[in-house]
C-alpha cells in the first residue's frame, strides 16, 4: 500500500474571511483532522516547485521606532529594525509568502508531525514572521527578550488566545483543531510586532525565504489547487497536475 493512503478526516466547510493586510478576501476552510497515518511519498510522489516574484520598484522597508521601550531599542542600537511586512529579496522575489495545496487531495488523514514549530520573541520581533503547521501539530511561542510580551492570536475558526509572557518565562504551546490560512499574531505591548501562522490539514506547504522559492514534495498523482498567501496582497491560485515522480513548476508574481 502506498504511503499516501491512510485514515480519513472529517471536513466541515465553513467559508469565513481571514488574513491580514490586503488579503482580507481569503477564505478559511474549516477542516477538523480526526486521525491519520499517511506520509508524503518523496520517492514515488510528485513535486511542485517554483518561486514567488515581486514586480515593480523595490520598496524601501520602513524602520520601526522602538524608542518608547528601552529594552527593545537597545536590541537594535547598532542596526535599526526594519518592518518585515513586505520583504523583497535581492533577486526580486518575496520573502514570507505562504504556499500550500488548498485542494485536490483525497479525503484521507495525514500523519501529524511530531516536530514542534517555534516562534521566538527576540529583539521585540516575532521570529520567524510567518510559519506553517499542520492541524494538531504543536506550535511553541517563547520569549527570549528581557522585557514582557503579550501575545494575542486572533483566529477566525480556531480558539482565540491572549497571554502574557515574562522575560525568559515558560514557552506557550498551541495546537489548532481546524485548518485556517492565516492566523494573525500580535503583541499588545509592542504594536509593531506581527506574525502569521498558516494551519493546514495536509503536509504540503512552505514559507518562502531569502531566495523566494518553494518546494512541495511527495504528492500523490493528481490535480491540485496551489495557493500563495502574502499579507500585503490578495492571494493567488494555480491549478497544477502531477504524476508519479513528476516535477512541475508553479511560479507566482505579485505587482507592487
Amino acid at each position: 500500500m502506498k504511503k499516501w493512503m491512510g485514515a480519513g478526516l472529517v471536513c466541515a466547510l465553513a467559508l469565513t474571511s481571514c488574513g491580514g493586510g490586503k488579503s482580507e478576501g481569503t477564505k478559511s476552510i474549516e477542516v477538523t483532522q480526526i486521525s491519520g497515518t499517511a506520509l508524503p511519498d518523496e520517492v514515488n510522489g510528485g513535486t511542485i516547485t517554483g518561486k514567488v516574484s515581486f514586480e515593480g520598484a523595490k520598496p524601501e522597508a520602513k524602520i520601526i521606532d522602538m524608542s518608547a521601550n528601552p529594552a527593545c531599542a537597545r536590541a537594535h542600537a547598532n542596526s535599526p529594525q526594519k518592518s518585515e511586512d513586505l520583504v523583497v529579496n535581492a533577486n526580486g522575489t518575496l520573502k514570507y509568502a505562504f504556499v500550500w495545496v488548498k485542494s485536490g487531495l483525497a479525503p484521507q488523514g495525514w500523519a501529524i508531525p511530531a516536530k514542534t514549530v517555534g516562534i521566538d520573541q527576540s529583539g521585540c520581533m516575532y521570529e520567524p514572521h510567518v510559519v506553517g503547521v499542520m492541524v494538531g501539530q504543536n506550535l511553541e511561542i517563547k520569549n527570549s527578550d528581557p522585557t514582557n510580551h503579550n501575545t494575542q492570536g486572533t483566529p477566525t475558526v480556531n480558539a482565540i488566545w491572549n497571554e502574557s509572557q515574562t522575560p525568559g518565562g515558560d514557552a506557550r504551546s498551541k495546537t489548532f483543531l481546524k485548518q485556517e490560512v492565516m492566523i494573525p499574531l500580535k503583541c499588545n505591548i509592542h504594536p509593531w510586532m506581527r506574525a502569521y501562522v498558516g494551519v493546514v490539514s495536509n503536509p504540503f506547504f512552505a514559507v518562502t525565504g531569502e531566495d523566494g522559492t518553494f518546494t512541495l514534495k511527495g504528492l500523490p498523482p493528481g490535480t491540485y489547487t496551489v495557493q500563495v498567501w502574502h499579507e500585503k496582497f490578495p492571494p493567488q491560485e494555480m491549478t497544477v497536475t502531477v504524476g508519479a515522480k513528476d516535477v512541475k513548476t508553479a511560479d507566482f508574481s505579485f505587482k507592487g
